[in-house]
């Protein structure tokens, strides 16, 4: 990458870089993660509301969407935290360091690995979902289901790569607002357009399932276009430009460098809750439905943890690409001890009230006995679990990812082993739960000592 000359004057950083580089770290996080804690509990309730009125077409409905949900989540996670993550925090990196060029052309180049990514998840998934389907346990009208819903959001999931890279882009710069402000406009539109496409209300088809996916893809393309308009109006610190340079593979690897890296976290964590739907199948749809009621409140923790996470990879990227390490691992603790509190105590409230969160999506008695299990199971490990998310998103700041991804791995070694050994010896679902309480627990710890050892600094530990 190109850096500045010698001779040349440094280029001062913009009020908003210098707010992450010099004012207080608490205050500084606080005030950032609200408007991203909010977007992405907007996000998170845009996907309970849709998956409320779907449950009121029954429960093989309930339980194909509940198949889908792993594989949609999983793009999410990649395109909003992972790969989003690496755009943010090579932004942030270049802000700090003062290479502002950089910086723009980073926002084409990031658009670039958006929609190539997006495009081979659409070939993927439309040829692979059925035997995927399958091998988690899907059959019949489930089966039916879950590829109706799969089918409409992967043939557009290229909108999805689109919005998030072009909000990473903004969010890179310490500018969690816009973001926030074109997800809450767009939920204004999906809550009640969802149930009308669903149920066929006023002048809407009824589309069942298909309905869900229409008005979540819907949200995603009219947002695109409106952060590609404040983008290119000159409104934000970046301005996408090549500046006559062309794209260059060094940018493209500085991206890459950490989403990449993340993306490998993201499908660990989405292969852990697939082969743990797999296990649970075993027991029925109803069973698959509980599970999947019940996970979709640990899903709902991972965008509560990147409503801090976000702050952390723009705070934590700047001061490490101005030399300031120490207040980068100040941020990080602070982020990782706020994440660490909210999301056990989300975990103790789930495991003391589990029907609370499970009668709001259905009463089948399966389906509650089974979620019931697992949020007592797993709920109080929540904690761990906010702890190693808040710590990924700072190394992903930070640019180093080889212990969050060892974390990762582990996870999904000792729930996929683990949920094994349970069914082959004992055939108790509240074992198989019992595996994925302690794959969370590492993930935390793993996480935690990594970064407490110096990871990110230490040559021989930093790894990627």
């Amino acid at each position: 990458m190109r850096t500045p000359s010698p001779s040349a004057p440094p280029a001062q950083h913009d009020p908003r870089t210098r707010a992450l580089l010099e004012a207080p770290i608490a205050r500084t996080l606080l005030r950032l993660a609200a408007p991203n804690v909010l977007v992405m509990l907007v996000q998170a309730s845009m996907g309970l509301i849709e998956t409320f009125f779907i449950g009121k077409l029954g429960t093989e409905s309930l339980a194909g969407v509940a198949l889908a949900f792993p594989v949609v989540m999983l793009m999410q996670m990649m395109s909003a935290g992972a790969m989003g993550g690496g755009i943010s925090s090579a932004i942030a990196r270049a802000l700090g360091a003062r290479r502002r060029e950089d910086a723009d052309a980073l926002a084409l180049h990031a658009l670039v690995i958006g929609a190539v990514f997006g495009l081979v998840f659409t070939a993927t998934i439309l040829a692979g979902g059925p035997a995927l389907y399958r091998s988690m346990g899907g059959s019949g009208a489930a089966l039916a289901a879950a590829l109706t819903y799969s089918n409409v959001i992967f043939s557009g999931v290229v909108l999805l790569w689109i919005f998030n890279s072009l909000a990473n882009v903004i969010r890179g710069t310490g500018n969690m607002a816009v973001p926030a402000a074109v997800t809450c406009g767009g939920a204004l539109l999906l809550i009640p357009l969802s149930p009308a496409l669903i149920f066929g209300w006023g002048p809407f088809p009824v589309l069942g399932v298909a309905g869900g996916a229409f008005a979540f893809m819907t949200f995603y393309a009219l947002g695109s276009a409106v952060l590609a308009l404040y983008l290119w109006t000159g409104r934000s610190v970046v301005r996408p430009s090549l500046h006559g340079g062309g794209f260059r593979w060094p940018l493209f690897r500085d991206i890459l460098r950490v989403g990449a890296v993340a993306a490998l976290v993201t499908v660990a964590t989405n292969v852990t809750i697939a082969i743990s739907t797999g296990f649970v199948g075993q027991f029925g749809p109803a069973a698959i439905a509980g599970y999947g009621v019940g996970s979709r409140l640990e899903y709902l923790l991972v965008p509560l943890a990147f409503g801090l996470g976000g702050p952390l990879v723009a705070l934590v990227g700047t001061n490490i690409g101005a030399g300031q390490r120490e207040r980068a691992l100040r941020a990080a603790w602070i982020g990782a001890g706020i994440a660490a509190g909210l999301t056990e105590a989300i975990g103790l409230c789930a495991a003391a009230f589990p029907h609370a969160w499970l009668t709001l999506f259905d009463t089948d008695p399966s389906m509650l006995d089974a979620g019931s299990r697992y949020l007592r199971t797993v709920g109080p490990f929540y904690g761990l679990f906010g702890l190693g998310m808040a710590l990924y998103f700072a190394s992903q700041g930070a640019g180093r990812l080889k212990w969050p991804l060892l974390a990762n791995l582990t996870r999904l070694a000792i729930a996929a082993g683990g949920g094994w050994i349970a069914l082959s010896m004992s055939g108790e679902l509240t074992h198989v739960f019992v595996a994925q309480s302690a794959a969370l627990a590492a993930f935390g710890v793993i996480n935690a000592a990594a970064v407490a050892r110096g990871a990110w600094f230490d040559p021989d530990k930093t790894g990627v």
